[in-house]
């Protein structure tokens, strides 16, 4: 069985142009922050879905792309999960991938997800919702460069606090 679980800032996840070998076998993914979820979807290769939900977001095509960009530049801290249906946890619903969706959607509630979900968690006040305006319209090269100023921040952050004097 495959465990691999990948969670990855957003802002991180931003600077990686091509899916790494190891995640090709991922089929799940969660776009969430630390306390809500708010999107659970499936595709043979998450890396790419997520992908295309960023890009249709600057064209309204995707509602969470488009939350994405609505609530730049904080989202840049948004954690993307990556799962493999294949993995124990998903044994219960005999590791298919249909039930392993059904199964986060279920436990998780996100918001954006409206099918196969009862009761979504409504959207935090802290962020506006997809259908808000851009509030700075840019191109993804230039997003993609602010997300490397702030992982490079970040790392510095991490390595000065690390740092034995």
């Amino acid at each position: 069985m495959n465990d691999q679980k990948v969670v990855i800032p957003l802002k991180r996840f931003l600077l990686i142009e091509q899916c790494p070998p190891e995640w090709k076998e991922l089929d799940l993914y969660l776009f969430r922050d630390e306390a809500v979820v708010f999107y659970v979807g499936q595709s043979y290769l998450a890396f790419a879905r997520v992908w295309e939900h960023l890009l249709s977001g600057f064209k309204g095509h995707s509602m969470t792309g488009r939350f994405v960009w609505c609530n730049w530049p904080k989202s840049m801290n948004f954690t993307i999960e990556l799962l493999s249906s294949r993995s124990e946890e998903f044994g219960v619903v005999g590791n298919e991938l249909n039930a392993s969706e059904r199964y986060l959607i279920q436990r998780w509630s996100p918001c954006f997800n409206l099918s196969l979900n009862d009761q979504p968690t409504p959207l935090p006040n802290a962020y506006l919702p997809p259908n808000a305006p851009f509030r700075r319209r840019q191109s993804l090269t230039m997003l993609i460069h602010e997300a490397e100023r702030a992982v490079k921040a970040d790392d510095t952050k991490h390595w000065l606090e690390n740092m034995e004097w």
